[in-house]
């Protein structure tokens, strides 16, 4: 009897990760607890049943989704760069691998960035997201400590601000245009550790 390819059943080209791509495109543009099996099952123009082949519920599709996010952002604290040296060159590191962690994951962190937090996974993952912002605003804290950093702004202010400036790209940065994310990367540090006035 000749060999034959298992496939999966539902519409043919579909895989968990395109599914999730899907999904995670849906939640951005309806929102998350909007947004129904139905409709994102007419957004993949496939049936409901074929969904569940993928994955067993709309609360796995954001776990999944909410885990490609967080776990790009919390293994930058892992590398070497961000763990040892001085605090502005570690912060400076992470802050670089942040943007291109939400550059490369854009859908991904969108999702993170609008949580409400109306179930448990997106309590966890806030609470998750809580504790890479605490850790980024110690390496603030101990780049004042080491002098690098300015004295006279409230260190919780600095850290809202760089957040703030971070999280904001989401809403309004364009891949494949024509800033680079080498580019954007360099801009917004440079304006974090040097400001907005010309050199003299």
């Amino acid at each position: 009897m000749p060999s034959e390819t298992v496939t999966k059943r539902g519409r043919p080209g579909y895989d968990q990760q395109s599914v999730l791509l899907i999904a995670v495109d849906v939640f951005n543009r309806h929102g998350y607890d909007a947004t129904s099996m139905g409709i994102l099952a007419e957004n993949l123009g496939i049936s409901k049943s074929a969904i569940y082949h993928h994955v067993p519920s709309k609360g796995d599709l954001l776990k999944l989704a909410l885990e490609h996010a967080l776990g790009g952002l919390e293994a930058i604290l892992e590398q070497p760069e961000a763990l040892s040296g001085p605090a502005d060159s570690r912060l400076e590191f992470v802050l670089r691998q942040t943007i291109a962690v939400l550059v490369d994951r854009l859908p991904f962190v969108t999702l993170l960035l609008r949580l409400r937090g109306n179930t448990d996974i997106e309590r966890d993952a806030l609470e998750r997201r809580r504790a890479f912002d605490h850790k980024v605003a110690a390496l603030i804290s101990a780049a004042r400590e080491e002098g690098t950093l300015r004295q006279d702004i409230d260190p919780r202010t600095v850290t809202r601000l760089l957040f703030g400036t971070i999280n904001s790209i989401v809403e309004w940065y364009k891949p494949g245009g024509s800033l680079s994310p080498q580019r954007l990367a360099d801009d917004v540090i440079t304006m974090a550790f040097d400001g907005l006035h010309a050199s003299a």
